[in-house]
């Protein structure tokens, strides 16, 4: 092991300490490592700049813009109204009306920007009801990922698998939708049969129905007295809906998803008439940087051979059995993914897919399914291990819910390897097909 491999793993270890322990703000905890990579001359300033994933940061920065100008207009409110007063404040009525929408929204818009529309909106209502936000945060940050597995433009290894490989949306809908249309309901009743406590109804308790029916009746006042820009909220519905149509058409426009976000986010605050400085209040800088931060760290990784070598020694040697290799693939990235990020792992792992593609024919496209199914759901045992947390507990911060990396983990793990295990079982019912 070399001078540049042992350093780039006992950084990218002592910053991943760091995050879990929070022993300092993630963003500055990531470029602390990348300032001792460069000092060390392990990596140089210009490597580091291109181990960053632009399209993924455009991707975010520009949704973030359009989701600013849309809570600017007021439409959060409406939907904040029309959930409240669907759910009549029962507890269960919340978690499953706001994992369905969370669900819907993450697999046929992305998930970050379903998280950044979803936990503010959670986070307000659980908080007036006098429930814990905690258990809500995590579920839908977990539910959109679950969610955004299902499509292409669902979740960001999805956006990566199918821009390299040429898989379409509907290649991505069919063959995923099914198993994680299965996962979503076994995963919600699971987090309902763990927190029962928590999910009681209360039609027994005449103190917390009082505090309902006044809390129904403040959003209702407050909704009626709020300022609504219907002018700038239908400028910015349409400006979203044309970022979906081009997110889903991009076969065939060839227009990357990071520069349709941005473009449209930019254009759309030029016709909103609203100032930049207004639409960028919204816009989570420090979830950003993080982001940049930990490109760079998996970077030097990459450059120094350590993911390479990981990758190489367990997947092509396994055999050409094509239960295990699909099985290997899914748990490998999953797991791999939960600790490392699952964006620039399975930008990494693509080449490796390729390589065993050509060695079984039989494969098919299978292999990429089992990539993005461990991608995408073993995202979800850390907090670094994909965007929509990441975003989800910033934006919890925010509002003053503080959730720890041991406690995403314990919370998140569990599901990881229940969603897993289903994935698993779907993968081996393909593979009996095909052969």
């Amino acid at each position: 092991m070399d001078y540049g491999t042992l350093i780039s793993i006992i950084v990218f270890l002592v910053v991943f300490v760091a995050i879990t322990f929070e022993l300092v703000n993630k963003a500055v905890a990531a470029f602390s490592g990348v300032a001792l990579l460069i000092l060390l001359k392990v990596i140089d300033e210009h490597h580091a700049i291109k181990c960053i994933d632009f399209e993924t940061i455009m991707l975010l920065f520009g949704m973030m813009i359009i989701v600013s100008v849309l809570k600017h207009s007021g439409l959060f409110t409406i939907v904040s109204v029309r959930i409240s007063e669907l759910t009549r404040g029962s507890p269960i009525k919340i978690l499953i009306l706001f994992s369905i929408v969370t669900a819907v929204m993450s697999a046929f818009l992305d998930n970050v920007t379903t998280v950044l529309i979803i936990i503010p909106i959670i986070i307000e209502l659980t908080r007036g009801l006098g429930l814990d936000p905690k258990k809500y945060v995590l579920s839908q940050a977990i539910i959109s990922n679950i969610g955004g597995t299902a499509t292409l433009i669902g979740d960001p290894p999805n956006v990566i698998i199918g821009s390299k490989v040429g898989l379409t949306f509907n290649q991505f809908l069919i063959n995923l939708g099914p198993p994680v249309l299965v996962i979503f309901i076994v995963v919600l009743i699971f987090i309902w049969a763990t927190n029962r406590d928590q999910f009681k109804p209360i039609n027994t308790n005449i103190i917390k129905l009082f505090t309902v029916n006044l809390l129904l009746e403040k959003i209702r006042y407050d909704f009626l007295n709020m300022k609504i820009d219907y002018a700038l909220m239908k400028k910015g519905v349409l400006f979203l809906g044309i970022a979906i149509i081009l997110f889903i058409t991009q076969t065939m426009t060839g227009l990357a998803p990071g520069v349709v976000a941005i473009s449209v986010g930019i254009f759309l605050v030029l016709v909103s008439g609203m100032s930049l400085e207004t639409a960028l209040e919204e816009v989570e800088w420090s979830t950003l940087m993080f982001f940049v931060g930990l490109f760079i760290l998996v970077g030097a990784l990459e450059e120094n051979g350590v993911i390479e070598w990981f990758a190489h020694n367990v997947f092509l040697n396994i055999g050409d059995n094509p239960y295990i290799a699909v099985l290997v693939v899914e748990w490998v990235a999953g797991i791999a993914s939960g600790f490392l990020d699952n964006i620039p792992f399975t930008i990494t792992m693509i080449p490796i897919v390729e390589i065993m593609n050509e060695s079984n024919p039989l494969f098919q496209n299978l292999l990429w399914w089992a990539l993005a199914l461990g991608a995408c759901l073993g995202g979800n045992i850390t907090i670094v291990g994909a965007s929509a947390n990441i975003v989800s507990i910033g934006i919890a911060k925010k509002y003053g819910v503080h959730i720890s990396f041991l406690e995403f983990m314990k919370f998140g793990a569990v599901i990881s390897f229940i969603s897993l295990i289903i994935a698993s079982i779907y993968l081996i019912v393909r593979v009996n097909i095909i052969i």
